[in-house]
């Protein structure tokens, strides 16, 4: 494990070897070389990776993994979930993990325990996300800062995580390492089905002779999700309070509407075969009514009517797909 004196290499700077050098990987190195720290090497296999090394680290060398790790006194590990165990445990056979050295990956959905053995072989466990979508270029730097990175490692060297956020301008919040999967499972519903949910009302604009529907959807949204968004750290007895940003048929009890949603969206799943858009719609919409009622906002009767058209709508849906 070495790290080379650089001209200007503050006492305390670490060598990152940064393992898997795709969009994440590449930004937080960047990062975490604008801090102060070297980065001693990076693998990237594939072009893009390749690609990004160039772009993002300038000048690292493009190693194999385990010359990263034994280069390194910070091992980053930015690789898809799925191969995190089994890098880890590979590298743990060949002996590659050393004492002392921080073994740092970014997925959301593991604690410390997929670490174990690195851990076993010396080397210092921490798992530590960043709640943000990733390009992989120069725009995610910017993004950085204040976003929020949830760091789970042994209680005595969490602040060495939370250390590392905030250096390259994060804000750590400790996440415990039963609960990751479920932190992970909410970040990944509301980021990636928002896309979906985009698609969907975009396709569907589209559909109605708007040409530019990314345009109109984005003061629209992008209003909705500022108040949402702003609304979700109140309380209103049945959980986060965005619900009270909701507006629109559901919030109103406008059950005529919404049949004539459905209707609509129902014959553009049949005219081009998008039936995730009804299905979703109508899925949504129960939610909605459930949180509406929840937080007072419509009466049971309202509520009730509501779902009653749902149902409908469903049943309809199911008999018009078995007929097909």
């Amino acid at each position: 494990m070495s790290a080379p004196d650089e001209p200007g290499r503050r006492p305390g700077r670490l060598g990152v070897g940064v393992v898997g050098a795709g969009r994440v990987g590449a930004v937080l190195g960047n990062a975490l070389r604008a801090a102060g720290h070297a980065v001693v090497g990076a693998s990237g296999i594939s072009e893009d990776s390749r690609e990004r090394i160039e772009m993002l680290l300038p000048g690292v060398p493009n190693l194999e993994v385990p010359e990263v790790v034994e280069r390194a006194e910070l091992v980053l590990l930015a690789v898809p979930d799925d191969a995190l165990g089994p890098l880890v445990a590979g590298l743990a056979e060949t002996g590659a993990w050393q004492s002392g050295q921080l073994a740092i990956h970014t997925s959301g959905r593991y604690g410390t325990a997929v670490l174990e053995p690195a851990r076993l072989g010396g080397a210092i466990p921490l798992a530590v996300h960043p709640a943000m979508t990733f390009t992989g270029t120069s725009l995610d730097l910017a993004r950085l800062e204040g976003c929020t990175f949830a760091v789970t490692a042994p209680a005595p060297v969490q602040p060495i995580g939370q250390a590392l956020v905030v250096e390259i301008g994060g804000e750590p919040v400790i996440v415990d390492e039963h609960l990751r999967g479920l932190y992970h499972a909410a970040l990944a519903h509301g980021a990636n089905h928002l896309v979906v949910l985009v698609a969907q009302a975009a396709q569907a604009l589209e559909a109605s002779g708007i040409e530019a529907p990314g345009r109109v959807l984005a003061p629209l949204l992008s209003a909705a999700l500022e108040s949402a968004t702003r609304s979700a750290d109140a309380r209103d007895g049945v959980g986060p309070g965005a619900i009270s940003a909701l507006t629109g048929p559901v919030s109103r009890g406008d059950v005529g509407t919404v049949r004539r949603h459905l209707t609509e969206l129902s014959a553009l799943a049949a005219a081009s075969g998008a039936t995730d858009v009804p299905d979703s719609y109508t899925e949504l919409a129960r939610g909605a009514t459930r949180r509406a009622l929840a937080s007072h906002r419509i009466d049971d009767s309202a509520a009730q009517a509501l779902l009653d058209a749902l149902d409908s709508a469903t049943g309809e849906s199911r008999a018009g797909r078995k007929t097909q």
